[in-house]
């Protein structure tokens, strides 16, 4: 039997007396010189303690270390080194660390695929088996888009939170009006200038920063003008402004996807704080809300949610959606599974165990929204100084996250040779089933909540309300995001008896 090194001298206190220390015969000195001769026999580690102490010869492959790049929201670049195996947490801690940032639990890393496509790196796992075929070139950005911005505790995080909206504003994600590009636009002139000053800046100031995919002259002279009324308002108050604005916007936070319905027809479908939005022609046409929403799986290409029967129906129903590949109904899947965990669910859920479990075994391993809550509270801190950056004029390419920067269709997606899209396919890639039972018991005190995100009431409460201060305020009334339609094509919905 082969012993551990820890257990050799053991084994030699265990011999009798007699044996130990008794002369030993010529054929085992024999025996025993051959053992420690150089040249090393296969069963000298069965007899011999010394071979038994002796370490292992280390792979000097398993130390490699690998180059990091991260390019962070203000667009400065973090790199590091990290040995291979290191799991994605790690790298997390070391961003987190970098940018100062405690309320870290609505942020992420993200990076391409070799197709092109946006995945959110896992923390839980090692990086060198999400990462595959693609450099280890990673984006940090805002994974989850608080609904309340004003409920987080450091100015540092609302900035962070800034910077990501400016991104989706600017590269047209999250579409807005001629009236709101020049008020979001005037925030970001006095969180990133502060006052205005005739003397420092010139009659054409705001050309040089970014506001609007298709910026105007027109555009640019109402945010001056709009920008000379906000005297005495500090950064960080201009920065609370612009999110109590920008959160009413119909696409805020919501990650979209590309999908088809039975039909053929394009469509997008939208994960949000609230659930499961379906848009045509940047128009929503349909929402299932996470409360109404019994359970989500993927098969193959298609996904699938379970819709819970209404208060006069006696049917669950299940709505299909066909996506270009199963990594993109896998991709969606997962986003699905963690924003519900995360809005609506008080802890997360373990994982499945054990060797029977079909289909993907993926579950959110990070914080919920009340856990991060929870956390804020007890930050006992003076607020971290850091430097405003100034928005470079540039304009970002309009894509969506869920479509590839290069404009991709769905079927340009789905055309793609099966041998290109798992050349770097990992075992798990491969899993191409999955579903999940939502726990709605947890947050039963959320379902009213969710409900009047989605619908937009009428909010009575001012930004003065929030922080008092003498200069003026612009508010942006709420934009509808489009009539919902009464029920999908029939052939889209598969009844399913249920017994009451």
């Amino acid at each position: 039997m082969i012993t551990e090194p820890g257990e050799a001298q053991t084994e030699v206190q265990d011999f009798p007396e007699a044996a130990a220390y008794s002369t030993p015969k010529q054929g085992e000195v024999r025996q025993s010189q051959s053992q420690s001769s150089l040249v090393e026999d296969p069963t000298s580690h069965m007899t011999s303690s010394s071979h038994i102490t002796r370490s292992p010869v280390r792979n000097p492959l398993s130390f490699r270390m690998m180059q990091i790049k991260v390019t962070l929201l203000d667009g400065s670049l973090f790199t590091c080194n990290m040995e291979k195996r290191a799991r994605g947490l790690q790298l997390l801690e070391k961003v987190y660390e970098y940018i100062n940032l405690l309320e870290k639990d609505y942020f992420a890393l993200s990076f391409r695929d070799a197709d092109n496509n946006k995945n959110w790196l896992d923390p839980a796992k090692e990086i060198k088996k999400q990462v595959r075929g693609v450099p280890w070139n990673f984006t940090f950005n805002v994974k989850f888009y608080p609904s309340n911005p004003a409920q987080l505790s450091e100015d540092i995080t609302r900035y962070f939170l800034c910077l990501q909206l400016r991104q989706d504003v600017v590269s047209g994600r999250l579409p807005c009006s001629f009236a709101t590009h020049t008020i979001l636009g005037s925030y970001t002139v006095q969180s990133e200038l502060g006052d205005y000053d005739p003397e420092e800046c010139g009659p054409d100031y705001t050309s040089e920063l970014c506001f609007a995919p298709n910026q105007t002259k027109e555009m640019e002279a109402k945010i001056m003008e709009l920008h000379k009324t906000y005297r005495g308002m500090t950064p960080a108050e201009a920065e609370m402004h612009f999110l109590e604005n920008v959160k009413k916007l119909s696409m805020y936070g919501v990650d979209l996807h590309h999908a088809k319905d039975p039909e053929g027809m394009a469509i997008m479908l939208g994960v949000c704080s609230s659930g499961l939005l379906v848009y045509r022609d940047r128009l929503r046409i349909n929402r299932f809300s996470w409360p109404k929403i019994g359970k989500i799986s993927y098969k193959r290409n298609n996904f699938y949610i379970k819709i819970r029967p209404g208060e006069y129906e006696q049917f669950e129903s299940t709505i299909g959606f066909k996506l270009p590949n199963h990594r993109a109904s896998k991709r969606l899947w997962k986003v699905c599974i963690e924003h519900h965990t995360f809005f609506r669910l008080v802890s997360p859920e373990p994982p499945p165990k054990g060797f029977l479990v079909i289909g993907s075994k993926f579950r959110y391993s990070g914080r919920t929204q009340a856990q991060t809550r929870q956390a804020s509270a007890l930050i006992d801190r003076p607020a971290p100084l850091f430097d405003r950056s100034i928005s470079k004029r540039y304009l970002l390419p309009r894509s969506i996250d869920g479509a590839s920067a290069l404009g991709d269709s769905m079927d340009q997606l789905s055309q793609k040779s099966s041998s290109e899209r798992t050349q770097f396919m990992s075992r798990e890639d491969l899993d191409q089933e999955g579903s999940l039972d939502l726990d709605h018991d947890q947050y039963q005190d959320q379902d009213q909540y969710a409900d009047q995100e989605v619908e937009h009431p009428d909010r009575k409460q001012t930004l003065g309300a929030c922080r008092s201060m003498p200069s003026k305020t612009l508010e942006l009334k709420d934009e509808e995001p489009g009539s919902p339609v009464d029920s999908m094509p029939e052939d889209v919905v598969h009844l399913r008896p249920k017994q009451e």
